[in-house]
């Protein structure tokens, strides 16, 4: 397993595409409302990545088709924009990669359609929480198991399920690159964090069990008990100090 090491100057390209994934999520977010359909969503997420004059890095991979993975309530990831109208009470992840000069970012948020239940909200600030867990977790010096048992160890203890079949991974001038970065496991195992390693960290939990099937579309992975599900995600560069987002809003 090969880990790439990026220079600043290489980490400063890959946050010029992280404020675009930062910027995208925003413009997306804004125009979130019940009765919206959710090819609406993409076609915000294409026309904004164009205007910032960056490409939609998911649009085409591996044959995806659209720009943006719009995954609603009991969807996990890789959800396909499409005419479903988003009801009130729904919950939606949103998950944009953008692509600038050879270099990625890749972010993602599970946010609520107008008012939603208490446990749909519990659910949401959890994963929320737990991401904050495991970037705190991502230091030069440490393991990636270490952001691996941060997610799960929050996760477990407030009930909820980890899915394991989806995990982060290392991130650069590929979108998928070594290390995998799992949302489970023991501390103190696995690759050693380096400064100027980079990572996409995304815990993704379940108000039931967090397995996992793949919808007959070929793409959406759905829960396999039907419960409501939530992902996070940020692109982070390993320092010698505290880790670096690279996919936060512009100050």
């Amino acid at each position: 397993m090969v880990v790439t090491v990026k220079s600043r100057d290489e980490i400063a390209a890959m946050r010029r595409a992280g404020i675009v994934v930062a910027q995208v999520l925003e413009a997306v977010e804004r125009e979130l409302r019940p009765g919206l359909a959710t090819r609406a969503l993409d076609e915000i997420a294409a026309q904004t990545v164009a205007r910032l004059g960056a490409t939609a890095a998911f649009k085409g991979l591996y044959g995806f088709p659209a720009s943006i993975c719009v995954s609603t309530n009991d969807e996990v990831i890789h959800g396909i924009p499409s005419e479903r109208v988003l009801d009130e009470g729904d919950i939606v992840s949103l998950d944009f990669g953008a692509l600038i000069d050879t270099w990625y970012a890749d972010a993602a948020v599970t946010l609520p359609v107008g008012r939603v239940t208490t446990e749909a909200q519990r659910l949401l600030d959890c994963g929320r929480a737990a991401l904050d867990r495991g970037i705190g977790r991502a230091l030069a010096g440490g393991r990636v198991g270490d952001i691996s048992d941060a997610i799960e160890s929050y996760a477990v203890a407030r009930t909820l399920g980890v899915v394991r079949e989806y995990v982060g991974h290392g991130i650069g001038q590929r979108l998928h690159e070594a290390p995998p970065v799992p949302n489970f496991g023991a501390a103190g195992r696995g690759p050693l964090l380096r400064p100027g390693m980079t990572l996409a960290i995304e815990p993704m939990l379940a108000l039931g069990s967090g397995q996992t099937q793949v919808h007959e579309d070929g793409w959406t992975v759905v829960t396999a008990d039907g419960s409501l599900a939530a992902h996070f995600e940020h692109t982070v560069a390993i320092a010698m100090g505290s880790p670096e987002i690279l996919t936060k809003p512009p100050s």
